[in-house]
C-alpha cells in the first residue's frame, strides 16, 4: 500500500471517531461503513468499564475526542511532512502496549502502519478491546491493511524491531531479551508542574485537569509540584475544587483511602481536602490520589536539576518558567508530533531501511 492510501484509512478512522462525545453520539451519513460499526463501538464503550475498572465512559470518550481530531488531515500533514519515508518499508514491527490508559498505544500502532510498516500487536490485558476494534474498523476501510496487522496472543517472534512500553522493572527484562533487535524500551516517567504563586484561577483549574485526567494513571499526569519557599496552598485546593466528584468513584476512593492511611500511619505531614493528598516528597512517582511537592529557592536551580532529571520526567507545565514547558491542561491533549520519552518514533522506523 502507499503511504497515501494508509494515511486516509486513518483519515476516515477519525472521521469515525468524531461522532462519539460524552454529551452525545451522533451517526453522520457520511462517515464510511457506519451500519456496520457505529453501534458495535457504542456498545464497546459502554462495556470499557467491565473490561477495566479504570476506563470509565467519560475517561474512554476523551481519549476517542482526541484521537478524533489528531487523525484530521491538516494535523496527519503537518506531521509527515518532516519526514522522507522510503518506498517499500515492510519492517514487521512488534509493540508491546501498555494498559494504563485507554488507548495509549495508538501511537505507535499508527506510527508503524503510515511509516509503510507492518505491526505486531501485543495488547496489554487492560486494554486489549478498543484497539484491535479500530484495527478492525481500518480493515474494514482498505482490506489490504489486514495483511499488515497481526495480533499476537503469545510469545512475541517474527518480528525486525519492537517499541516496549512498561515499568522500569519489565524495562529491564525488555532490554535483554530484545538485545539483538532494533528497540526503543519506555521505562516509568512522570510530569511535573512548576509553580510560582502568580497562577490565575483558571491555570490552577487547568492544573487539576493535568492531575486527574485518566485518574493520574498516565505517565502525562502531573504528579509532583515544584512551589516557593512559603507557598501557600489554600488557592490552588481552592481552584481544584471543581474536579471533587472524582472521590464518588469507589476504585479512586479506594485508593484515597488507603494511601492515606499509610501515610498517616508512617507519621508523614500531609496536605488534604478530602479528595487529594499532597505530601512533601522529593520522589516524582506519587501513588493515584496523592501528588508530591517539594520547595524550591531558585528557579535556576530548578531548571538545571529538571534538566538532569529528564529520563525520569514526561511533561513539565508552568507558565513559561521552565525551558520547553507546556501550558497548564495541556499534558493529556499531546500532538502527533509529541513523542513519547522525546524518542522520535518515525525517525526510528525510518532509521531501519
Amino acid at each position: 500500500m502507499l503511504q497515501i492510501e494508509i494515511k486516509n484509512c486513518f483519515i476516515e478512522l477519525g472521521k469515525f471517531l468524531s461522532q462519539f462525545s460524552s454529551e452525545k453520539n451522533e451517526k453522520k451519513s457520511e462517515v464510511k461503513n457506519n451500519d456496520d460499526y457505529f453501534d458495535e463501538f457504542v456498545t464497546l464503550i459502554e462495556l470499557s468499564q467491565s473490561h477495566n475498572g479504570w476506563f470509565t465512559p467519560e475517561q474512554v470518550y476523551f481519549s476517542i475526542n482526541s484521537w478524533a481530531k489528531a487523525l484530521e488531515e491538516e494535523k496527519l500533514e503537518k506531521w509527515l511532512s518532516n519526514y522522507t519515508f522510503k518506498e517499500n518499508s515492510n519492517k514487521n514491527i512488534g509493540l508491546i502496549l501498555a494498559g494504563n490508559i485507554p488507548l495509549v498505544g495508538f501511537h505507535d500502532f499508527l506510527s508503524v502502519l503510515i511509516s509503510g510498516n507492518n505491526v505486531l500487536v501485543k495488547t496489554s490485558s487492560n486494554d486489549q478491546h478498543l484497539i484491535k476494534f479500530l484495527a478492525k474498523y481500518l480493515i474494514s476501510i482498505d482490506e489490504r491493511l489486514s495483511e499488515k496487522i497481526s495480533f499476537v496472543e503469545g510469545k512475541l517472534e517474527g518480528f525486525d524491531a519492537v517499541i516496549a512500553t512498561g515499568s522500569n522493572n519489565t524495562s529491564r527484562y525488555f532490554e535483554y531479551y530484545f538485545k539483538s533487535k532494533p528497540s526503543i524500551i519506555r521505562k516509568n516517567r512522570n510530569s511535573v508542574a512548576v509553580l510560582n504563586g502568580n497562577e490565575s484561577t483558571e491555570d490552577l483549574e487547568n492544573l487539576g485537569e493535568d492531575i486527574f485526567r485518566y485518574f493520574g494513571l498516565g505517565c502525562r499526569n502531573v504528579s509532583k509540584l515544584f512551589v516557593p519557599k512559603g507557598y501557600d496552598f489554600k488557592h490552588f485546593f481552592e481552584s481544584i475544587f471543581k474536579y471533587k466528584d472524582v472521590i464518588f468513584y469507589e476504585k479512586y476512593a479506594n485508593n484515597y483511602d488507603y494511601n492515606k492511611a499509610v501515610f498517616l500511619m508512617s507519621l508523614y505531614k500531609l496536605l488534604d481536602n478530602e479528595f487529594l493528598t499532597l505530601k512533601e516528597d522529593t520522589s516524582y512517582s506519587s501513588p493515584i490520589s496523592s501528588v508530591f511537592y517539594e520547595y524550591y529557592e531558585d528557579i535556576n536551580d530548578l531548571n538545571n536539576r529538571l534538566e538532569n532529571d529528564s529520563e525520569q520526567i514526561q511533561c513539565i507545565v508552568s507558565n513559561n518558567l521552565i525551558k520547553n514547558s507546556i501550558a497548564f491542561g495541556q499534558t493529556q491533549k499531546p500532538q502527533l508530533w509529541d513523542y513519547a520519552d522525546n524518542v522520535d518514533t518515525l525517525e526510528f522506523l525510518n532509521s531501519l531501511n
